[in-house]
């Protein structure tokens, strides 16, 4: 066990259980939650967190938990990851925010090059920094569509893209992250995956299936860029089957669509490299990065080819607080 946590009286690496659960002190912040938080965030265990490091999470009643749920993707370094924890703490000293588009900074142009060395392809490429993985995914679709001058957008069967009113409409799902909250985002379209146990299809057949689908109901000519989890994470973890991906780069690159891996929850070596993409043998034309990258601190990005992110014009893409320094550091620290 680290040091880390030892001052806070943890004892062991394993879990550890003091009182029932919730104990008393989780149950009087659950009471103060209720009066004060709205009931649309979702409460998923009936503790609260006063300290956590590597995967050991204790409440506020020092119980101690294994954390296998690292933050749904994010944790992938652990918490309070030295490494992070130093690189945040110097630069919060240093500066917190501009706004990289009025004065820039450092650890910015710093996070693209690494995204530009480790996410597939050797060609060229830049990056746009923002907050969330949704985020990422609508500058993607703003992306796409001004370097194609279209306006669909095709997705896969049992994908997740977020909870805007765009990515919302992207998911597979629509309940819960739709439902009551419509009308929805338009000019999407979904498209059958590939998942081998299920269908029993190899990766050409299933390939064949999902492009002809889409050429039937919205024609190639009319889509903007494809979405692809290289593995589907809400959907099931699901692995699609070999070739399938290879074919539809293929049918993209014929086709002048852009093809995006999101890999907002693949991404960031939770399958064992930097991003899952690299499994399959393909190289992106963007790719959408986020959760893990920050090591718990907020930023995402979008990275690709060089030519499709300058398609955008000056002040089209970027925020208020997209990259700022402090979380821009964490990810230097990361990778």
């Amino acid at each position: 066990m680290t040091d880390t946590l030892a001052p806070r009286g943890t004892q062991s690496s394993s879990r550890r259980i003091v009182t029932e659960i919730p104990g008393p002190a989780s149950q009087k912040l659950h009471a103060r939650r209720v009066a004060a938080v709205s009931a649309g965030v979702s409460a998923t265990f009936p503790i609260y967190v006063d300290h956590a490091h590597d995967a050991l999470v204790v409440d506020v009643d020092g119980n101690q938990f294994i954390d296998f749920t690292g933050g749904i993707g994010v944790m992938t370094v652990g918490h309070t990851n030295e490494a992070v924890v130093q690189a945040v703490t110097e630069q919060v000293s240093k500066v917190t925010h501009t706004l990289f588009a009025v004065a820039g900074y450092e650890p910015y142009i710093a996070v693209c090059e690494l995204l530009a060395k480790h996410t597939p392809g050797t060609f060229a490429k830049k990056s746009v920094l923002v907050n969330s993985g949704a985020e990422a995914v609508e500058n993607a679709v703003k992306i796409a569509r001004k370097h194609t001058g279209r306006t669909e957008i095709a997705v896969l069967y049992h994908g997740y893209h977020g909870r805007t009113n765009l990515t919302a409409s992207m998911n597979y799902n629509m309940h819960p992250y739709g439902t009551g909250f419509g009308p929805l985002a338009g000019s999407v379209h979904h498209a059958p995956n590939s998942s081998p146990f299920h269908d029993g299809l190899t990766g050409a057949q299933a390939a064949e299936r999902t492009i002809t689908h889409l050429e039937k109901r919205v024609g190639a000519s009319q889509i903007a860029c494809l979405f692809v989890e290289p593995i589907q994470g809400e959907g099931g973890f699901i692995v699609p089957a070999e070739g399938y991906l290879n074919a539809l780069v293929d049918w993209c690159r014929a086709n002048g669509i852009v093809y995006v891996s999101d890999e907002v929850q693949s991404g960031m070596a939770r399958t064992g490299a930097y991003f899952a993409s690299e499994h399959f043998g393909i190289e992106p034309d963007l790719v959408t990065s986020a959760k893990g990258i920050g090591g718990g601190m907020p930023i995402a990005a979008v990275t690709g080819r060089a030519e499709i992110m300058d398609a955008s014009h000056p002040g089209g893409l970027g925020g208020t607080f997209g990259g700022n320094p402090v979380s821009s550091a964490a990810v230097v620290a990361v990778f």
